[in-house]
């Protein structure tokens, strides 16, 4: 993905926008501090003065000193010189700083090799996902995946992703089979990967509701050797906002519903993923911080699912629901 838009899966320890390629065009920096409070409200993506943008910034917000929990970091990434109005807008969104915002460029030659610099390899249950600039062999009994972060945020480093990783992970190891899979703005594509290296009969969707992100998973599942296609053992992709698209629809019911976006959309879209999933089937919901997680839980609950596990990642929240059988 080319970090996403908002209602997609956050980047770097959370990320919202739309999406450009910096790695096409170099681009620009806005860096300033900010509270856990004003990051936690970024996000959310209830951002009314960003969303009046366009094009819209990326954000990202990042907690620099992991022994500073209340510090973190603001970044605003945009493709041209930022104008002084621009600049104010997001110094208003942490209005807690009493710094000025530090603008940077990022030339077209950095922008892969920052981008790429310092992700070292993950493990997250039996995955092993890495960069082509740290190109390690997956250790014996792993499964690797190559996910290049020169056109994207979102390479499996984010606590959302390596928490869901580790949620599929578990329900293999428990003996759960699924026949039918979609991914809810799968980004990388690394989330519908998994899950078709988990269950390699099942048919698998992944959709996003950003074109580049779409792209870039096709790319990525050539790299892979991950098989395109509507037939078991492939993945079939398409741009979509939630299930809107009518591919979506018409595979449902789903036993197994993937969605690593962001709280509010979890929420708004309780009622549509719950109807696209067979009784007895299972979401796993991600995307959220913690002080999310009951809200969200509670959006499902009320459309008749239960939580059945959950795992925690730094401040980051993975739901396994299972929705009731008749």
């Amino acid at each position: 993905m080319s970090a996403k838009r908002r209602g997609d899966e956050p980047k770097g320890d959370g990320v919202t926008g739309f999406p450009f390629d910096a790695s096409r065009t170099g681009s620009w920096k806005i860096s300033l501090p900010c509270s856990k409070a004003e990051a936690e409200r970024i996000s959310e993506g209830d951002l009314p003065e960003i969303d009046a943008l366009d094009p819209q910034p990326t954000l990202m917000t990042s907690e620099p000193d992991p022994d500073q929990p209340e510090a973190w970091q603001l970044d605003a990434y945009v493709e041209d010189e930022p104008s002084k109005a621009l600049i104010a807008i997001i110094a208003a969104l942490a209005p807690s700083t009493k710094k000025k915002p530090v603008v940077t460029h990022i030339p077209e030659d950095d922008w892969v090799t920052m981008s790429q610099a310092g992700l070292e390899p993950i493990r997250a249950g039996r995955f092993f996902v890495h960069t082509p600039h740290n190109a390690d062999a997956a250790p014996k009994g792993m499964t690797g995946f190559v996910i290049d972060a020169g056109r994207a945020f979102g390479t499996g480093h984010h606590e959302t992703t390596t928490g869901c990783l580790e949620m599929l992970d578990r329900l293999r190891v428990a003996g759960r089979r699924f026949d039918d899979i979609v991914d809810v703005g799968t980004g990388t594509g690394l989330l519908a990967f998994a899950a078709r290296a988990l269950w390699p009969a099942a048919k698998v969707i992944a959709s996003d509701i950003d074109p580049v992100s779409i792209e870039v998973t096709a790319e990525n599942a050539e790299v892979n050797g991950v098989p395109m296609g509507r037939g078991r053992g492939q993945v079939e992709l398409g741009v979509a906002p939630g299930l809107s698209d009518r591919r979506l629809r018409d595979r449902a019911p789903y036993d197994l519903l993937i969605a690593n976006i962001l709280a509010g959309p979890l929420i708004e879209l309780a009622p549509v993923f719950a109807d696209a999933v067979l009784p007895g089937g299972t979401v796993v919901l991600a995307g959220l911080l913690d002080t999310q997680a009951d809200a969200v839980a509670n959006a499902y609950r009320r459309e008749g699912l239960y939580l059945t596990d959950s795992i925690l990642r730094g401040d980051w929240r993975i739901l396994r629901m299972a929705k009731r059988r008749r």
